[in-house]
């Protein structure tokens, strides 16, 4: 899942996903412009397994964090060789096509400003998430969407009437303002159906993760984990809501 390989940066044109606008306006007499991103609204799902007392979590590849960690490591070698007003046309030039190695000592060395940067490997953009999805099937519920996720990314038949909303709350504010609702649900071993990982035919490849109640908040607050903020609130939600039902602590 980690063979990330040709990798190439070009022009967003169209996207079924993302809509790029800048809205003007005036704010107590001061006139602003703000830039901003239409997405689809999503939901998400904490699952706790109460046949092994863990959550169960997905790991998949995100470009976007992938692109982050690969600036930050290369911006202070152009900054340093380029100068900071060269900076930005330089780093331009340091997406190359070539493949990008599972270890350090196979990472493809890429060439910014005459320098030469060296790509992370592909578990820099790995990162720990909650079972989510889009909200974009107009004749389903919020929870018969929860559903369909966990089932396809989890392997989990949840029926939608143990589907316990959490809350919602807008993401991104920033950027996009989208909304997205959490749902929290139990099951057992018995209701795993298959194997999860997504669906291939839209380009998922998703693991499934397990983390043990006990270690739950250490995972949380662990900065070296890359994680979702939905992960951290909704362990911080079962600890103050469900932990003591369960009697085992979530070692805060």
């Amino acid at each position: 899942m980690e063979q990330i390989h040709d990798i190439q940066v070009v022009p967003c044109t169209n996207s079924n996903y993302l809509k790029p606008f800048r809205v003007h306006y005036n704010q107590n007499g001061t006139k602003k412009s703000w830039d901003f991103m239409r997405t689809h609204d999503s939901v998400s799902v904490l699952i706790f397994n109460t046949t092994s007392h863990c959550f169960i979590l997905v790991k998949q590849f995100r470009p976007a964090v992938y692109m982050c960690e690969w600036e930050r490591t290369k911006e202070p070698a152009v900054q340093a060789a380029a100068g900071e007003e060269d900076v930005a046309a330089a780093a331009a030039t340091a997406i190359p096509e070539t493949p990008i190695g599972e270890t350090p000592q196979e990472e493809a060395v890429a060439t910014a400003g005459g320098v030469k940067t060296h790509q992370p490997p592909g578990s820099a953009g790995m990162t720990y998430e909650l079972c989510a999805g889009l909200v974009d099937k107009a004749n389903l519920s919020l929870e018969e969407i929860a559903k369909q996720e966990v089932l396809e990314e989890c392997g989990y038949d949840v029926p939608v009437a143990k589907l316990r909303r959490i809350t919602s709350y807008s993401s991104g504010v920033g950027v996009t303002g989208a909304k997205q609702t959490m749902f929290y649900a139990e099951v057992s071993d018995e209701n795993r159906v298959g194997e999860g990982g997504g669906v291939p035919q839209e380009g998922e490849l998703i693991e499934v993760v397990k983390v043990p109640l006990h270690e739950a908040m250490t995972f949380a607050y662990d900065e070296s984990i890359p994680k979702t903020m939905g992960v951290i609130f909704s362990f911080i939600w079962f600890h103050n809501n469900m932990s003591p039902k369960y009697k085992i602590s979530t070692n805060v």
